[in-house]
């Protein structure tokens, strides 16, 4: 249940994958959330870390899921390069955690933790690969600097070309205001996602997973500020 957040909503003039690794800020971004049909919360942070690394984080519970992604990252040429991911998940009493490991001096991803052993690696790597939490940062990015929206996800033992595109113009509401957004859309035939991109925010204002033609994953933003 990996979130693959094209989960947009927010264009932001100083952000991501455009942008030199002094330009990230950080942030704490609160959501309304609603997963398996029930409300919930659901928390974003952007942290910078030793080293010139950042650390990307997303969290949405409720009484029936609880869901904890995190990627470690560094900046390449306007690149976010993924450096090691966690993912953890609780649904009902069932709990699975998946650990990633991308070593760019040997060019593999390899996975390990509650996942099957076809699934775990290596993958080969390649310029410009990311995972599903830094295509969502990638994309805020790219379409403030007019970019394709095309990337290669690299995600629990696969690598698969995702393309985004624009859906048109729509009203968001953030904080009881009316603004107009941006609509993204990518669609893999049974998951599809559609993001909201909203001028000069560094988040995304809402982000809607749907699997099989239901709604599994809805994200709203309450408020965001920066930290650093």
């Amino acid at each position: 249940m990996r979130i693959k957040l094209a989960h947009v909503a927010a264009a932001a003039a100083l952000f991501f994958a455009s942008l030199p690794a002094f330009a990230l800020q950080g942030f704490t971004a609160n959501y309304q959330a609603s997963a398996m049909g029930m409300q919930g919360t659901g928390k974003m942070t952007l942290a910078a870390q030793d080293g010139n690394r950042w650390q990307y984080s997303l969290n949405v519970s409720n009484q029936l899921v609880d869901l904890n992604q995190s990627t470690v990252f560094d900046v390449q040429n306007g690149w976010l390069r993924p450096l090691s991911g966690n993912d953890v998940s609780r649904m009902l009493i069932k709990k699975k955690a998946v650990a990633a490991v991308y070593d760019w001096n040997s060019k593999q991803a390899t996975w390990s933790g509650d996942i099957k052993p076809d699934r775990s690696g290596p993958v080969p790597l390649q310029a410009g690969d990311m995972d599903a939490l830094l295509i969502n940062l990638a994309i805020v990015g790219d379409f403030a600097a007019g970019k394709p929206l095309q990337y290669r996800l690299v995600e629990n033992g696969s690598a698969k070309p995702l393309a985004y595109t624009v859906a048109g113009k729509e009203t968001v509401t953030i904080a009881g205001k009316s603004v107009t957004a941006t609509k993204v859309v990518q669609d893999s035939g049974k998951k599809q996602t559609i993001a909201w991109i909203v001028p000069d925010m560094p988040v995304p204002a809402r982000i809607l997973e749907r699997e099989n033609g239901s709604d599994s994953i809805d994200l709203t933003i309450l408020d965001w500020k920066v930290t650093q």
